[in-house]
């Protein structure tokens, strides 16, 4: 197929990822591309080229942070760019749309596509991109969401054809049987407020064990204000980090601590932590308890440190083969492709039947059209005056 993947715009494409959306769009494209799909990933200017990229905006990030303001120059540049580039797909050349951009204008515009679109839901609805699944008309555009919990949240705003789980790469994380012999606890992922990692630090230091960070300072407010006074040897923040570095750091650590202060999505973090065979102790939020089982976390009571603290000690004692079986029954980035492909050859047959040519009638032989006309003539109602004869 010749697939199109529309990209968010705030951050790259590439490596070392901004969060688990970009990494997700990456291995979307790259493994579309690598079962023999011609796949186009409309994104910002630094992307990776061999996502088969064609840049439309630079990064939005680094314009401007927020939207809230009319003359806020990044809101206008995503709104330019993707209203540009709407235009241009309304040509075709493409078998199908993959939205994956959180945008609301792609939505909003999908009923002038020529080819059928999905739109991967990975957030809570949020005002912008609600409003444009609402504006959407278009008879041959499908929603997906990444977790069950996501499903619930938009369903009363738009019906969700179905969950793809998101995946990972497992090769790129590989187990790691027997972790450091200096015993550590990791946390990584955006060091923003809503991803928690000032609950991390307060329960690391109940647990008695040294604390690891990795990640982008994605709110350098919050990382001076709560993050940077406690670091020390005991909580040492080792910068943001490509696969390579940061497989070899969650595979080291005994526990990785999850603590997402909002309903998270999916938790890709999880699955990367759960390949690496490091078990997990995290809040139960969103998409978290179906990501873990009995043999690979701990779940703990939202926002409560003594109680993420118990979970990480109860952790440390779970077999860790147990969580690489499970990153590898529910996290696969394979069986993530095979949901996709399935659903963009059920949407393209769907679009080559509505525009199928409609059949040609089939002529009445002439001697029994002749046979038929008196009778279809003296059927026929006369007119009830003049006038309407005219």
């Amino acid at each position: 197929m010749r697939i199109a993947i529309i990209s968010h715009l705030k951050h790259a494409i590439v490596e070392p990822f901004a969060g688990g959306l970009e990494m997700h769009t990456h291995l979307l494209a790259t493994r579309l591309r690598a079962r023999g799909h011609d796949v186009v990933l409309f994104a910002s200017t630094r992307s990776d080229p061999a996502t088969g990229l064609t840049a439309i905006c630079d990064e939005t990030a680094l314009m401007a942070t927020g939207v809230a303001e009319a003359t806020d120059i990044a809101f206008f540049r995503e709104h330019h760019a993707y209203l540009r580039l709407m235009s241009e797909l309304r040509r075709g050349g493409f078998d199908i749309v993959h939205n994956n951009s959180l945008h609301y204008l792609p939505v909003a515009m999908a009923d002038t596509l020529p080819m059928p679109m999905v739109t991967t839901l990975h957030t809570p609805p949020f005002c912008w991109l609600e409003s444009g699944i609402r504006l959407c008309r278009a008879e041959a555009t499908r929603f997906v969401a990444v977790s069950e919990a996501i499903r619930t949240m938009w369903s009363p705003i738009v019906p969700i054809d179905r969950v793809v789980g998101n995946g990972i790469d497992l090769d790129r994380f590989p187990y790691r049987a027997v972790p450091d012999a200096d015993p550590y606890l990791v946390w990584y992922g955006r060091i923003v407020p809503e991803k928690g990692l000032h609950l991390a630090i307060a329960a690391a230091q109940k647990v008695g064990l040294p604390l690891r960070i990795a990640g982008p300072i994605s709110d350098p407010d919050y990382y001076a204000e709560e993050v940077a006074p406690h670091l020390r040897d005991a909580v040492r923040y080792v910068g943001h980090l490509d696969h390579a570095l940061l497989s070899l750091l969650i595979g080291g650590a005994r526990v990785f601590l999850c603590t997402p202060c909002w309903d998270e999505p999916y938790g890709l973090v999880v699955a990367e932590a759960l390949a690496c065979g490091t078990p997990v102790a995290a809040f139960a939020r969103g998409a978290i308890p179906t990501l873990l089982d009995d043999g690979s976390g701990v779940l703990a009571t939202p926002d409560d440190v003594d109680s993420l603290a118990t979970a990480a000690v109860r952790a440390m004692h779970l077999a860790r083969s147990d969580s690489r079986a499970r990153a590898v029954a529910i996290c696969d980035a394979e069986t993530m492709i095979d949901g996709y492909e399935a659903l963009y050859a059920e949407m393209c047959a769907e679009m080559r039947a509505k525009t199928a040519a409609p059949p040609m009638p089939v002529p009445i032989p002439e001697p029994l059209a002749s046979a038929m006309w008196p009778a279809l003539a003296a059927s026929r109602p006369a007119p009830a005056n003049r006038a309407l004869r005219r």
